[in-house]
This record gives C-alpha cells, sequence and structure tokens, in this order.
C-alpha cells in the first residue's frame, strides 16, 4: 500500500511543496466532478518529481493548484511551509502551449519577466543571456518565435521560466505536441539544465517512458476520482543518457509504471462524492 503521504528520500529536511489531503470539485452539469481526492504528497527541494496517469486522473488539476491558479475545495498545498493562495514568484510555470509573445525575440521573451519586476537592463541581458545559452539557444537569441521550431519554442519558455530564479518549475506536459526524437532530445536538454541550475521540479506527462527518464519519483495517479494510487523510486543514476534508457533496469521501472497506470485496479474506484 501506499502510504498516505509519500515523501522525498532526503532525510531530515522538510519538504519544499507539501499536500495535505487536498481535493478538488468541480460543479457539472448534473452535480459534482471530484478530480482530486485527499491527495497526500511531499517533494523534497531539488527534487524531479513527474506524475502521470490516465486521463482525467487530476494531473493538471493538482499542478494548477501547486500554481496558485485553482483553489482546492479541501485541504492544503504550500511552499516551504507557506500555503499557496495564488500564482507566486518561486513558483516559474510551463504549459503545453508555449505563451511566447511572437513579437519579441527570444531574447525579449526571455527578459520579459525581469522586465515587469524591474529588474535593470543591463542585469536583465546577463541573465536572459546566461539562460539562453544554458538551453542552447545562442545562435537564435535575436529570431522572432515564428522563425522557431517547436522545441526551440519550449526551449526558449523553459529559459523564460528559469530567468526569473524560481525555485520551483511546474510542467505541464509540456513536451506532448513535439515529434518523439525532438521530445527524445528536450528531455535530455531539460535534464541537463536541471543537473547545472538545480529547481524542484513538478512534471505532468501522459507518457511512461518520459515519467520514469526524468525523475527522481515517478507519482502514479487514479482517476475518478483523482488519487495517488502508488509512487515509484527512479534509481536510476544521472546523467540519463541513451544507455540508461536501454538498460535492462529503466526498462523493469518502465514496466512496473506501466502497469500501475494501465492495469488499475477496479477496486480502487470510489463514488465521486464531495470530500471537502
Amino acid at each position: 500500500m501506499t502510504p498516505d503521504r509519500p515523501t522525498a528520500s532526503t532525510e531530515g529536511a522538510p519538504p519544499k511543496i507539501s499536500v495535505d489531503a487536498v481535493s478538488k470539485v468541480f460543479p457539472v452539469k448534473d452535480g459534482e466532478f471530484v478530480a482530486l481526492d485527499r491527495v497526500s504528497l511531499d517533494i523534497a527541494e531539488n527534487e524531479f518529481v513527474t506524475v502521470v496517469g490516465p486521463s482525467g486522473c487530476g494531473k493538471s488539476t493538482l499542478l494548477n493548484v501547486l500554481a496558485g491558479l485553482e483553489e482546492p475545495s479541501g485541504g492544503r498545498a504550500t511552499v516551504d511551509g507557506v500555503e499557496v493562495d495564488g500564482p507566486g514568484p518561486e513558483r516559474g510555470v510551463i504549459f503545453q502551449q508555449y505563451a511566447l509573445f511572437p513579437w519579441l525575440t527570444v531574447r525579449k521573451n526571455v527578459e520579459f519577466g525581469l522586465r515587469t519586476a524591474g529588474v535593470p537592463a543591463r542585469e536583465r541581458a546577463e541573465r536572459a543571456d546566461h539562460f539562453i545559452r544554458l538551453v542552447g539557444l545562442e545562435q537564435f537569441a535575436d529570431a522572432l518565435p515564428k522563425t522557431l521550431s517547436g522545441g526551440m519554442k519550449q526551449r526558449c519558455a523553459i529559459a523564460r521560466a528559469y530567468a526569473v530564479d524560481p525555485s520551483i518549475l511546474l510542467m505541464d506536459e509540456p513536451f506532448g505536441a513535439l515529434d518523439a526524437l525532438t521530445r527524445v532530445r528536450l528531455q535530455e536538454q531539460l535534464l541537463e539544465t536541471w543537473s547545472q541550475d538545480r529547481r524542484t521540479v513538478v512534471f505532468i506527462t501522459h507518457d511512461v517512458d518520459e515519467a520514469v527518464f526524468l525523475a527522481n519519483r515517478v507519482v502514479v495517479m487514479a482517476a475518478r476520482p483523482g488519487r495517488i494510487q502508488e509512487v515509484v523510486d527512479v534509481d536510476l543514476p544521472y546523467p540519463r543518457t541513451e544507455d540508461v534508457r536501454l538498460s535492462p533496469e529503466f526498462g523493469e521501472l518502465r514496466n512496473r509504471v506501466w502497469h500501475a497506470v494501465y492495469h488499475q485496479s477496479t477496486s480502487l474506484a470510489q463514488p465521486s462524492t464531495t470530500t471537502a
């Protein structure tokens, strides 16, 4: 059985993110839909956690609660012990849609949050250039988004999120619209960036291979109502290379997560009633 509150392996340190019995209920035509049912989870500082599960399991709802874009119907989420009650600069959010300003260059897009925060021009430029280099876009710093590939646009979005120096990155299927090869390359690029400039990452995905390849831990969610079914520790070395992806150990973990996602017991199903 999964413990009531799955925790990170870091001993002694308080969690960076704590989700405590969070429920989320949405009104629908015929009553209510329980998107999340008493979800509890602790995430350590600098940990990379992926969340995977079937359609309708509440993955994106959970991320929106952490981002402060949705208010829980019950329970609470905290960051560094402070309750989340709206968006905050310590949390950078990256969605599947790139959300770049089409009239701004890569550099100006990356600088945008810094400009809004009142960072002086010289510091803005230095920080933007640093993160543009970090994601490998230095040759495209003056390019407009319309000239970039999908993968390059997403790297620009990642650099923009990093530039405002959030301690947490919340990523909602950021590679979901990309072709398979670009997706693999961006997974490796993201891990390289994360290894150089650590952040706590919560990464939502529907792809089991992606979930295992990226994470320290994989959180498997079950649907109707959305809740945590299992948490899988990924004891694979970093950097995660092609050799790691093709290893028997990776295959065993992938199979375990796949089975947890796609062969969920119907006995776990509970009535979709309000838990707030």
